[in-house]
């Protein structure tokens, strides 16, 4: 018996219980939000102890739910879809009793849709179902430039935008399958594409850019605390943005504003202290969250480079502490707000961003270390979150892995501690009768361990192809420590794992588009690994401008048709918007192989 997530207690009894067509028929389809037909439900206000729990009994003669909440009985539905789905062929479920209940009240999912990628609306629904079957109840579209504010077009117009309308679709879907959905948009930092343009520069903090942690920022990004017009532009925002969701709580962002204090506000920092005035405009734009009635979320990373000042924020704001590592450092941060009376999320993420085909291991020691540290000090919800860093490579269902996993440690973290990931993939995610979907998800997502050193927040994959203009050094630079053998060794057990890729056999709808999906993500990686190995044959010389012109051809040969199918894969599950900026890279790469005049000839 494969459960995803597993549940807290599950106890086999004698006997059987035999399914009606009806009954097969509801767990057939996924979309529905329907409770299971002919079962008793009873819904008791003094049962149990969690209003999430449910007590579901499969007996000969009946099936029983018995929960506080009609939310109860709901994942009591979505538990007994997955035990059908797997005895469906017999039409006959085994007796068992489970009694079951979360471990954070809150449990959510992130999704970038402001790096290059917004998922239509079809592509959102199907996450939607998904994440209601793995008991996801909070979900959040991290945005900064798009949603179609109406007095802004200039900002949003090339983008694809979510609009109001959808938004409020999409609100509605999510209430039916018990999930929050709760409104996103930066406020701070990572506002660039608010601030290129002429009409915010006024309110940048650094308009022609300055030197930052991260190196030199290329323009602006975050806006000016001391600027009247930065709280302003909020407020109009959030005038029009929040009445779209149904939810109480609002996410304003705020992380990671590495050039406050360095241009226009650089004499108030240098008088108040950077932390202090960070904290100053997130007071603004708390107020202005209490305005519209809502709880205001914020990432915690700033505040965390200023602890002393945590005791000042208010008591009814909720922290989002994140950390992207296999071993992070959650257990400090959380402390901290705990021993301040502030609420907090741990926010874990999947890390298949700046990988093209994900890091497994490192994914699920960073899932399974939020889980341990938020349960230890008292997090009051989990997050995990997806990110689209320089150009939202991978594709959507490269996320499938971590996001169940995520699931399943924000439900029962013990319980599902040692869940057969691969096992479990393969019959309620992706629905693989051939049993290869799983195992391929999990190992190919291993793939950045085929080389010794891994770069922070990327795979080294990822990095000799995005960027390609850099030399592979033993010294420094993005791509340091990279050796021949470890290319070849890297491309040699990614073919070796998807020579069985034909093979699967989903029953999906969209079993055909993630086949394509793995499969271009596949050859791109490959790809990665013939260019590596041609940059390599040219001792002393290790960029594409002195590769022979006869291996530059093959490459341009074998490229172009994976962009091609790149673009068709991205169309059928998101909006065009940003395609031609995810792509940019590789285009250029292409044109470089091609015999740009920037090659230097020297066969």
């Amino acid at each position: 018996m494969i459960l995803l997530p597993k549940p807290k207690k599950c106890k086999m009894r004698d006997g059987k219980y035999s399914l009606s067509a009806e009954q097969l028929q509801w767990a057939a389809d996924t979309a529905s939000k329907k409770l299971c037909p002919s079962i008793e439900v009873d819904l008791d206000s003094s049962a149990g102890s969690h209003a999430e729990g449910y007590h579901l009994q499969v007996m000969p003669d009946s099936i029983k739910v018995q929960a506080r909440r009609p939310v109860g009985a709901f994942y009591a539905s979505m538990t007994l879809r997955q035990l059908v789905r797997q005895y469906r062929t017999q039409e006959k479920l085994p007796c068992v009793e489970i009694e079951d209940n979360p471990d954070f009240p809150h449990r959510g999912v992130s999704l970038d849709i402001s790096r290059n990628r917004v998922p239509t609306m079809e592509t959102l629904y199907m996450l939607i179902d998904m994440f209601a079957e793995l008991k996801i109840n909070q979900f959040q579209l991290y945005t900064e430039h798009t949603f179609a504010y109406r007095n802004h077009e200039v900002v949003w117009k090339d983008a694809s935008p979510m609009t109001a309308e959808e938004i409020r679709a999409l609100d509605a879907y999510c209430q039916d399958h018990f999930i929050e959905l709760i409104p996103n948009q930066n406020s701070f930092g990572h506002l660039k594409p608010w601030l290129i343009h002429p009409e915010y520069k006024e309110i940048a903090e650094a308009p022609e850019g300055c030197d930052t942690v991260w190196g030199w920022q290329d323009g602006p990004f975050s806006l000016c605390p001391t600027e009247p017009g930065s709280i302003q532009l909020l407020e109009e925002l959030y005038k029009e943005l929040l009445p779209n969701f149904s939810s109480e709580t609002f996410n304003v962002g705020c992380d990671e504003t590495v050039d406050l204090g360095k241009v226009k506000s650089k004499a108030h920092c240098e008088e108040k202290g950077v932390g202090p005035v960070y904290l100053e405009f997130l007071l603004k734009i708390y107020d202005q969250v209490k305005g519209h009635g809502k709880t205001m979320m914020f990432w915690a990373d700033v505040m965390n480079n200023h602890p002393e000042l945590v005791p000042q924020l208010p008591k009814d704001v909720i922290a989002l502490e994140w950390d992207y590592e296999a071993e992070p450092l959650f257990d400090k941060n959380c402390q901290k707000y705990k021993e301040s009376n502030i609420k907090f999320y741990v926010c874990a993420g999947t890390s298949t961003w700046n990988s093209i085909g994900g890091r497994t291991d490192n994914a699920l020691g960073n899932l399974r270390s939020a889980a341990r540290s938020g349960l230890a000090h008292g997090a009051i919800g989990y997050l995990n979150t997806d990110w689209g860093d320089n150009g939202h490579w991978q594709h959507p269902s490269i996320s499938f892995l971590p996001l169940a996993y995520g699931a399943a440690q924000s439900w029962a973290s013990e319980e599902n501690k040692e869940l057969d990931i691969k096992e479990a993939l393969n019959v309620h995610v992706f629905k693989d009768k051939a049993g290869i979907m799983g195992p391929l998800a999990y190992d190919l997502g291993n793939a950045y361990k085929e080389f010794k050193v891994t770069p922070f927040n990327a795979s080294s994959l990822f990095n000799l192809l995005f960027y390609y203009d850099n030399p592979i050094s033993n010294d420094e630079g993005r791509l340091k420590d990279i050796s021949e053998e470890e290319i070849k060794k890297a491309a040699e057990y990614i073919e070796r794992l998807t020579a069985g890729l034909s093979k699967a056999k989903m029953d999906r709808p969209d079993a055909d588009l993630i086949i394509r999906e793995f499969e271009n993500a596949v050859g791109l990686l490959l790809h990665v690994c013939r260019l590596g190995q041609a940059r390599f044959q040219h001792e002393g010389h290790k960029d594409i401008a002195h590769i022979d012109s006869a291996t530059r051809e093959e490459l341009a040969d074998e490229l172009d048709p994976l962009l091609a199918d790149y673009k068709s894969v991205w169309r059928s599950r998101s909006r065009e918007g940003e395609l031609g900026q995810s792509i940019q890279p590789l285009e250029k790469l292409l044109a470089l192989y091609q015999g740009s005049p920037s090659i230097k000839e020297t066969n």
